[in-house]
């Protein structure tokens, strides 16, 4: 539990005024001892199934101009998992999902659910290399892919269990999804799945070596829906724009698993493009999402954007980076009924760790929130030894909502968890209120000639630059310093970008940084920056260009 040092609890004040379920403290795992909800859904399939009961004609599902009520979505579903079945797929198997923002991927994570197989998603960027890698390591026995991506499928020789391969739509060498919802069979009872037992097998986008298989429980997933609804205020008529990629844990946990629970929709947006999506906002009255900054940003500077009616949209979600108070203001001003809130986490923490409370954004808009009714926040030295209020660490994170361990990784199990808290990589404080703040990963953190520089600081001074969409540092090895201060910067057209603003936007940060800290040189793209499908930078592809 993270305490002041007279050892009051941090949790309480923050979410004094949100009606947080009833907790207790349970033995989970073997060695952890954590607060948990008593009242909550014993599985991914039990929360789909309460509210197909509450309101089954209720809209869950909406894909352009395709529309399920939950009823329907549940005929659907049970027809795909009866032909799962029909093709021998049992609890407990393991099967790949090579699908983008489609219902599909929606159709098939319930019908899989249902059967109490373990639904292996991965991001539709991944290459033949790394799929092959993940469906090898997780012995999946099936793969279920869009047709458009079957040429990436793994080879048969290197994926021996690897026994079934569907396609959504028709592709050489695979069986149709379609064929599957049109048989006969009649469906298995749902799988009488324990609540610790594996649901979802997410794949960490390590940077160094092969990735991990973060073993996420439905305990795991009750947990981190139930800190959405409560702290996001979700009820069952909001409206969810799944913007961010289904496969990646922000968009399973935080827009599919928590619509299904709370029984709201789903309504998928394919490929987020910003004058498409304000339209679907619109139309579609939408009420809540989940995105990076760069989404809000990118959505600003849309001509469109200030004559859209968005009334509707009230929690607007946000993660993976900073968000510029700039950013916050221009919203606030455009749209005074959408309430901000930052999140923290990660796919070892089931997505959130912590979350601003209820409009307290503007006010702490360095911070990535306070730890979630649940969780519990530690700030570690290298020694293993909690640091006071203020001081910077490694952040630590325990609750629930933490993965058991990686899937068959018994190593990167023992050198990623301590009794429970998975040791986050994340070098970060928390304050006396208990407001988290995230500086840097250990890694990213650079030491020009014996300064330590926290990236994100000079990120957040860059972004206040006219138009700057994203902005990323990086260290450049320098013979006598070790590194110096390079910065990668993306700004919108019609605004100051190019080598010939490079002198000006240094002395723009000279102004607001210790000048050790200002950028030596200055990347000026015309596109996005890399990110990975879980829309972070990848830093060590912009290392690799200098």
């Amino acid at each position: 539990m993270a305490t002041t040092e007279n050892g009051a609890d941090l949790r309480a004040a923050p979410w004094a005024d949100t009606p947080v379920p009833a907790m207790r403290h349970e033995a989970l795992h073997g060695d952890r001892l954590v607060r948990c909800f008593i009242d909550r859904p014993p599985s991914v399939w039990a929360m789909f199934a309460a509210s197909l009961a509450r309101a089954p004609q209720a809209e869950a599902l909406v894909a352009g101009d395709r529309r399920w009520t939950y009823a329907q979505l549940d005929a659907d579903v049970t027809r795909l998992a009866a032909g799962f079945a029909a093709h021998g797929l049992q609890r407990g198997e393991r099967v790949v999902m090579f699908i983008d923002n489609q219902p599909e991927f929606v159709t098939v994570w319930l019908a899989l659910q249902r059967l109490g197989a373990i639904t292996v998603p991965v991001g539709v960027r991944e290459q033949r290399p790394g799929l092959s890698y993940i469906a090898r390591q997780c012995g999946a026995a099936a793969i279920v892919a869009d047709a458009g991506l079957v040429d990436r499928l793994p080879e048969a020789a290197g994926t021996p269990a690897l026994r079934l391969r569907i396609s959504v739509g028709e592709a050489p060498g695979c069986t149709p999804l379609a064929a599957l919802q049109a048989g006969s069979d009649a469906p298995p009872p749902p799988a009488d799945v324990a609540e610790t037992d594996v649901a979802v097998i997410l794949y960490t986008s390590g940077t160094t070596g092969q990735p991990k298989g973060a073993t996420i429980t439905h305990l795991n997933i009750a947990h981190s829906v139930l800190h959405y609804q409560v702290c996001m205020r979700l009820q069952a008529d909001d409206r969810s724009a799944l913007a961010v990629p289904a496969s990646h844990v922000t968009g399973l946990i935080a827009i599919v698993a928590a619509m299904l629970h709370v029984g709201g929709a789903i309504v998928v947006v394919p490929a987020f493009k910003a004058e498409s999506f304000i339209a679907l906002l619109q139309a579609e009255r939408i009420t809540h999402t989940l995105m990076v900054p760069a989404m809000y940003n990118l959505c600003l500077l849309q001509p469109g954007f200030a004559e859209a009616r968005l009334d509707a949209w009230r929690v607007g979600g946000y993660g993976g980076a900073p968000m510029p108070v700039a950013t916050i203001d221009a919203l606030a001003e455009r749209l005074p009924g959408l309430t901000l809130l930052n999140c923290y986490g990660a796919t070892e923490t089931t997505s959130p760790t912590t979350m601003i409370p209820w409009g307290r954004t503007r006010a702490h808009a360095d911070s990535v929130g306070v730890a979630l009714p649940a969780a519990d926040v530690k700030v570690m030295d290298d020694d293993g030894r909690e640091l006071p209020p203020g001081e910077t660490g490694e952040l630590w994170i325990g609750g629930p909502m933490v993965v058991p361990g990686y899937w068959d990784r018994p190593e990167a199990t023992a050198s990623s968890f301590t009794a429970g808290y998975w040791h986050s990589g994340d070098l970060g404080s928390v304050d006396a209120e208990g407001y988290v703040r995230v500086f840097d990963r250990k890694k990213d953190m650079l030491n020009r000639g014996g300064f330590k520089i926290y990236s994100v600081e000079v990120e957040n001074v860059l972004m206040g630059w006219p138009g700057m969409v994203e902005a990323a540092i990086v260290g450049k090895p320098c013979p006598v310093l070790g590194e110096r201060v390079h910065a990668f910067v993306h700004v919108s057209p019609g605004h100051a970008a190019g080598d010939e603003h490079t002198a000006a936007l240094r002395a723009f940060c000279a102004e607001r940084l210790a000048d050790y800290k200002v950028p030596e040189g200055i990347t000026w793209s015309e596109v996005p920056l890399p990110r990975n499908a879980n829309g972070k930078l990848m830093k060590r592809l912009l290392r690799e260009g200098l």
